[in-house]
């Protein structure tokens, strides 16, 4: 079903705008950002692009004059700050604004992985065993963990200040690299075992009714190279052809699949999700589900993971991110 024009404010992180390129009119570039702003054009819908930046005044006089019928919102953080992704969605929801995905609560509650894991722990949803070691405290390593561990950024994202060295594999590896992330990062550090398997990522639309997209995966064909989705396995395309590397539809077991979608699905209510969102597994020899990322903003670009697998549904890339839009707009008319 077409659904009839409407006026998107497509709101973006002001550092993503381009000075020489404010419309994102360039055709050829492969950034999340071109993805949805050109495809909504070619959708028919009036699309205007906001950077969300300061004075806060400014937008809000500015909304309060041209007030859209939807916020297409891929904001990511505020002057830098990632913590700030759920104060934006609360702004828009002060302003009375609909806007795509997650809101304030679901974002609070994805974005501090200590908390997360606690969450999901709370609910009887296998994660990884986990260490957090706080900033500006002595660093002291529990007698009872167990080595490999992948050492996180707490309230990072996609994989930043994650690489093959993360991996911990003794107390002083392990203790510098907690002292590395805390001197990049200035933030808490999350220590969680190492979990042998297949790395899948699931999508996920809804709200009400949940629809779980087929699962892809993420192959690490080599035992010399990565074994983790680091940094730049995920954002170096000749680094992931050197090792091999590829993401790929996947193919599970019927009803190995039926309990990671049922599993999934409790992720997502547990988390506060909306509209879209990404969860990112492992699943162990014994078929075991380990839950290691939950993205409520993931990647919307074409041909990344989640607008991958919706085409294997039937939904192209115009369908989808109507989907999306479908789904705001009814949660804000309910």
């Amino acid at each position: 079903m077409k659904h009839k024009p409407i006026h998107i404010t497509v709101l973006v992180d002001a550092g993503e705008i381009p000075p020489h390129d404010p419309n994102f009119e360039e055709i050829d570039k492969a950034i999340t950002e071109y993805h949805v702003i050109q495809t909504l054009r070619e959708m028919g819908h009036t699309v205007t692009i906001r950077g969300f930046t300061e004075p806060l005044e400014e937008m809000i006089a500015e909304f309060k004059e041209h007030r859209p019928d939807l916020v297409f919102n891929l904001t990511e953080q505020f002057e830098g700050d990632r913590l700030f992704d759920k104060n934006i969605a609360g702004f828009l929801e002060l302003l009375r604004l609909p806007y795509t995905g997650t809101g304030p609560l679901g974002l609070m509650l994805c974005r501090d992985k200590l908390l997360c894991k606690q969450l999901l722990s709370h609910h009887k949803i296998r994660v990884p065993a986990f260490f957090s070691f706080p900033l500006h405290k002595k660093i002291r390593i529990p007698r009872n963990i167990h080595y490999p561990l992948v050492v996180k950024p707490a309230f990072e994202d996609g994989s930043e200040g994650i690489s093959q060295v993360s991996v911990g594999r003794g107390p002083q590896a392990l203790r510098e690299r907690i002292e590395f992330v805390h001197d990049r990062f200035s933030q808490p550090v999350v220590a969680e075992e190492y979990i042998e398997g297949r790395e899948f990522y699931i999508g996920i639309l809804g709200n009400r009714q949940l629809t779980v997209l087929p699962p892809r995966e993420c192959v690490f064909p080599s035992e010399e190279g990565p074994s983790l989705l680091t940094y730049s396995v995920k954002w170096n395309k000749e680094h992931r052809q050197k090792w091999n590397i590829e993401f790929t539809d996947a193919e599970v077991d019927p009803e190995v699949l039926k309990k990671i979608n049922r599993i999934c699905k409790k992720v997502y209510r547990v988390l506060h999700l909306q509209d879209y969102g990404r969860i990112d597994l492992r699943l162990t020899a014994e078929n075991k589900v380990v839950v290691l990322e939950v993205n409520p903003n993931p990647d919307v670009a074409y041909g990344e993971e989640v607008a991958e697998a919706a085409e294997r549904t039937g939904l192209p890339y115009e369908q989808f991110l109507d989907r999306i839009i479908q789904l705001a707009l009814r949660r804000f008319s309910s």
